[in-house]
């Protein structure tokens, strides 16, 4: 549980720590401060991703590797699985968690759903480390339809 309060609020720290030196950026600055953590996001899933499959030594498909995300990833990040998970069969995924934890302390109202990307840029960085140290290049983008669910789309290049 201790863990679980401190990752939050490292996270929401990192994010504020971003936005505070210039509280409007622009698109420009925004689209900077994103990639800044989504980098950062993106070392800890490689990290994750050397950790935590060891008794699994090769994934034989695609789907096994984002099954594998939505339950033992998403599991040891957030204490839980993800929600469920869809594909086209064709590089296309989309993970869905109803409940997600970094958006669950302003799911209190409309008024943050703007806010929300700046909060799942770190996770989209997470997922796409994780899956390239497993072998997969891919785009992870994300999207609020309302707080405090998300949607992760993953499209695996060269599929």
């Amino acid at each position: 549980m201790a863990d679980t309060v401190l990752f939050e609020f490292l996270h929401t720290e990192m994010v504020a720590e971003l936005w505070a030196h210039d509280p409007d950026p622009g698109p420009g600055g925004q689209n900077m401060n994103l990639s800044v953590l989504e980098s950062m996001g993106f070392r800890v899933g490689q990290a994750l991703g050397e950790r935590l499959p060891r008794e699994m030594l090769a994934f034989r498909e695609e789907l096994d590797v984002l099954k594998f995300l939505c339950k033992d990833l998403w599991l040891a990040a957030f204490q839980k699985q993800m929600d469920s998970l869809r594909t086209n069969h064709q590089g296309t995924y989309v993970l869905q968690d109803n409940s997600f934890p970094l958006l669950l302390p302003m799911a209190a109202g409309l008024q943050y759903l703007e806010e929300a990307p700046k909060f799942l840029a770190f996770t989209c960085g997470l997922l796409r480390g994780a899956l390239c140290t497993l072998g997969i290049e891919s785009m992870v983008t994300a999207s609020v339809a309302a707080l405090p669910g998300c949607k992760f789309q993953v499209v695996i290049q060269n599929s």
